[in-house]
């Protein structure tokens, strides 16, 4: 069975040039206004935690950086298997 989810209805200001470039799109696309803003919201909120993990990953290796003898070691062992790949 499939589960309920409930929806807010709000109501956001757009400028007409943007409005214009939705409805010209949802209209190419099948797809309705509002489902279109919706997954322009999770695709720009997907962005923005990517973009987070990617500070986060880049600040620990800052505090942390790799140790050259395990890049190195790293490096030759990828080599090796990378080899054998059937691309």
């Amino acid at each position: 069975m499939a589960t309920r989810t409930t929806k807010k209805i709000i109501q956001v200001p757009i400028d007409d040039e943007l409005l214009a470039r939705i409805d010209e799109t949802v209209g190419r696309v099948a797809e309705s206004r509002a489902a279109f803003i919706r997954e322009a919201c999770r695709l720009r909120l997907q962005a923005l935690e990517g973009g987070r993990l990617d500070r986060q990953y880049v600040d620990g290796y800052r505090r942390k950086p790799e140790d050259t003898a395990w890049a190195r070691t790293t490096t030759r062992i990828l080599s090796r298997v990378l080899a054998r790949e059937k691309w």
